[in-house]
């Protein structure tokens, strides 16, 4: 039996009787009120599918938006597995992500000590080389794992935009700068504690680090949400990330696709 869930963005996400998330499909048009379920569906006929051949490994730290970054590689043309952060041990993880072509850190509401298996897999990633992308409380773990520093921002940000720069390439491809991004923490990393091996791409004009890239490994960091519907170019910069993961034409098919906003 496959259980359907409605989640913030009119996401929907089919889950077997145990919990294992099976497919997850953007509702288009559409909206359900959070926690409603529709019991009952034998298999996921509504789900969309296609001849996916990159996977992404998206670890969950409990938090709403997960669902619609999930959203945003699957229009995309990914294929996605969902973990929590505390769901699966370090040694699980790591095998999970050997398994996929990339992974994504989400947001989330805690501390990078509170991470969980996001550490251990920013390492995999860094002696793998396999891509990584860290969003928000991703980013700030990639940041301090390296011996950053992540402390209280001086302004809280919850729902607010701000306008970032950036040096042209890498995730930020094609995006114009500045741009327009939509940020939701009370913790930064600490500018002048930016570790050697980590590049800051994007900054605040007020000097908060808006984007971190390893010098070394294919891992990158953004402390803004690109799946917010008032950022600039999300789409393009999780496609230019795809395409670093190794889906040919992820950065152009973006370019056709822009948030859903439903009354």
């Amino acid at each position: 039996m496959v259980a359907v869930s409605c989640h913030p963005g009119g996401y929907l996400q089919l889950n077997d009787d145990d919990g294992t998330l099976h497919h997850s499909v953007t509702a288009l048009g559409r909206w359900c009120p959070n926690g409603s379920r529709l019991d009952g569906i034998e298999s996921p006929q509504y789900a969309r599918e296609a001849d996916v051949t990159v996977k992404v490994l998206v670890v969950d730290n409990y938090d709403s938006f997960v669902y619609t970054l999930v959203g945003y590689l699957e229009e995309l043309g990914a294929q996605t597995t969902v973990i929590r952060n505390d769901q699966v041990d370090a040694d699980t993880a790591r095998g999970m992500a050997d398994d996929h072509h990339g992974v994504l850190l989400s947001p989330g509401p805690g501390t990078p000590a509170e991470s969980g298996v996001c550490r251990p897999l920013i390492r995999f990633a860094e002696e793998t080389l396999k891509p990584l992308l860290g969003v928000c409380l991703g980013h700030q773990t990639l940041a301090e794992i390296y011996g950053g520093t992540v402390a209280h921002a001086v302004q809280l940000m919850h729902g607010k935009t701000s306008e970032v720069l950036h040096h042209d390439g890498g995730l930020f491809q094609g995006v114009p700068s500045p741009f327009i991004a939509t940020r939701y923490h009370s913790l930064s990393v600490v500018p002048r504690t930016v570790p050697e091996c980590l590049e800051v791409t994007a900054m605040t004009a007020d000097g908060v680090v808006m984007g971190l890239t390893h010098r070394n490994a294919p891992l990158h960091g953004v402390q803004f949400h690109p799946e917010s519907v008032l950022t600039q170019g999300g789409y393009r910069m999780l496609g230019n990330w795809l395409e670093i993961c190794g889906l040919e034409g992820a950065a152009e098919a973006s370019a056709e696709l822009s948030p859903l906003i439903t009354n």
